[in-house]
């Protein structure tokens, strides 16, 4: 893969292609929308290794819901308000998510401190092999700036959907 600032660089230049791609994406049915973007899935990540990135952890937060905070206390031996006070604030959207970046529980080897127990946001980021992509198209299009293998994704599918 290349360099985090190469695909920074990259991503965004390609944006507004990417964002020209919804359109096309939208007019899909819901079973062939979620088919292509799960194949893509399995593609992108036989080749992608999430160890030597990192840059989700690195560069944006999970959203935090009640049984994330709640067993991340217990894992911390701490009360759920203490574990909100240390790492969590409400964001603009009336979420939790994390203080600071890149991500307190990232370990130097891009491995997580608390994988087993991480967030669900974490566990399904990023998003890509799930049901209901209509629903994300924007949110998965955002993530095309965060995540390489989205970014490939949609790469390939400027190609598939040029007609």
């Amino acid at each position: 893969m290349e360099s985090l600032d190469n695909f920074e660089n990259l991503s965004k230049s390609e944006f507004l292609a990417n964002k020209k791609l919804l359109p096309k994406l939208r007019k899909l049915k819901g079973k062939v929308l979620d088919e292509a973007f799960s194949s893509a899935h399995v593609e992108k990540f036989k080749n992608i290794d999430c160890l030597q990135c990192a840059n989700c952890c690195k560069t944006t937060s999970p959203i935090f819901i009640k049984t994330d905070i709640e067993r991340l206390a217990r894992v911390f031996k701490m009360k759920p308000s203490e574990f909100l006070d240390t790492y969590l604030h409400l964001d603009e959207d009336g979420d939790y998510v994390l203080n600071t970046s890149p991500c307190p529980f990232l370990n130097e080897d891009n491995t997580c401190l608390v994988y087993e127990d991480r967030p669900k946001a974490c566990r399904e980021y990023p998003h890509t092999n799930r049901k209901n992509m209509h629903g994300i198209l924007n949110l998965t299009l955002q993530n095309s700036l965060v995540c390489p293998a989205v970014f490939e994704i949609f790469q390939d599918f400027q190609k598939d959907f040029r007609k």
